[in-house]
């Protein structure tokens, strides 16, 4: 009887999936306009006394998007300040819609990419996941590897699109 070979095992190939650092969980829109005077002006103590009576807790493990609908200015400080709110409860958050926010955590995550792990390696990035993995994904996913990799394809170990193969 003929045993059978899984040469895709064998192959040494590499395959990593996106969808391994796309972020997980509820968006929620957090608007400064609520927590202006007059909703218009960042007014410091007013803002501080804002924020210390936010209920946080209705941010635990949110994506949280911050924006702001009135046209005012900012300043830097109130973003540090709601920062120091947001970071113990909240999964992430950043400035923009939620897909902004979304994809900036996105790229975070690729960024803590051990790149030494994939080093003069064979490496498929998955194809055909999740939809909502952006083409912005692919695209820095390859500029992470491309310095490291023997070689990089996209597709499935089955059927791959050769994108980068490194000179002999």
């Amino acid at each position: 009887m003929a045993e059978f070979v899984n040469k895709v095992a064998e192959s040494g190939l590499i395959t990593i999936d996106l969808e391994r650092w796309c972020p997980k969980g509820d968006a929620v829109v957090l608007d400064l306009k609520e927590y202006l005077f007059m909703g218009m002006i960042v007014k410091e103590k007013e803002f501080r006394e804002a924020l210390k009576k936010t209920d946080w807790e209705k941010y635990r493990d949110k994506i949280v998007a911050i924006v702001c609908s009135a046209d005012a200015i900012i300043p830097s400080w109130a973003y540090m300040l709601l920062s120091s709110y947001l970071q113990p409860v909240c999964f992430g958050f950043g400035i923009g819609t939620e897909e902004e926010v979304k994809k900036q955590l996105f790229i975070a995550g690729l960024n803590q990419i051990n790149t030494n792990e994939y080093k003069d390696q064979r490496v498929i990035i998955k194809g055909c996941g999740d939809p909502s993995i952006g083409d912005f994904a692919y695209l820095e996913i390859t500029k992470l590897l491309r310095p490291v990799v023997r070689s990089l394809m996209f597709g499935e170990p089955c059927s791959t699109v050769p994108v980068y193969k490194r000179p002999a």
